[in-house]
């Protein structure tokens, strides 16, 4: 009876528990799309998502025209960013979850986690996470982004000219 080499059963079973580990991943992880906007926090998420989508008209929309320095028009919004495009990372490899939503009135503070993926090795990928909010102010039935700590350029908050 031959003995069982255990280096490669060793490497087989690690190749397995990499397997399950991959699948539980892809099976658990949030999908990417665009979320029902009933909520404040679905609003925040939209917000975010249309920005890593390019999607500029949109993401614009839902910004407060209450602002003091709201843009008056989309391509000043990605002026506006493009100027502060520190603010607005390379989101092509992250996920977006919301983790807190708080309504007191007609305010909303939604906590949002991002989860950035770097690639470390040929077969690894590290992640990175950074926790930060977004404050919504209640506009008739809509709820609209009123201040933020990312993804937000500050000037939209003081007034004065972002150039």
């Amino acid at each position: 009876m031959k003995k069982i080499d255990r280096f490669l059963l060793a490497i087989i079973v690690g190749v397995v528990v990499l397997v399950i580990i991959a699948l539980a991943l892809a099976l658990t992880r949030q999908p990417q799309g665009y979320m029902d906007e009933a909520t404040p926090g679905s609003m925040a998420y939209n917000y975010i998502y249309a920005l890593k989508q390019h999607d500029y008209e949109r993401a614009y929309s839902y910004l407060s025209p209450d602002l003091k320095g709201y843009p008056p028009d989309v391509d000043d919004f990605v002026a506006d960013i493009s100027l502060y495009r520190w603010q607005f990372e390379d989101t092509d490899r992250s996920s977006i979850t919301i983790e807190e939503e708080r309504i007191n009135g007609d305010r909303a503070v939604i906590t949002l986690t991002e989860t950035h993926f770097y690639q470390s090795g040929p077969f690894s990928t590290r992640p990175y996470s950074q926790s930060f909010e977004l404050t919504l102010r209640q506009s008739g039935a809509t709820w609209k982004l009123a201040t933020g700590e990312s993804y937000w350029v500050h000037c939209w908050n003081d007034g004065r000219p972002c150039k």
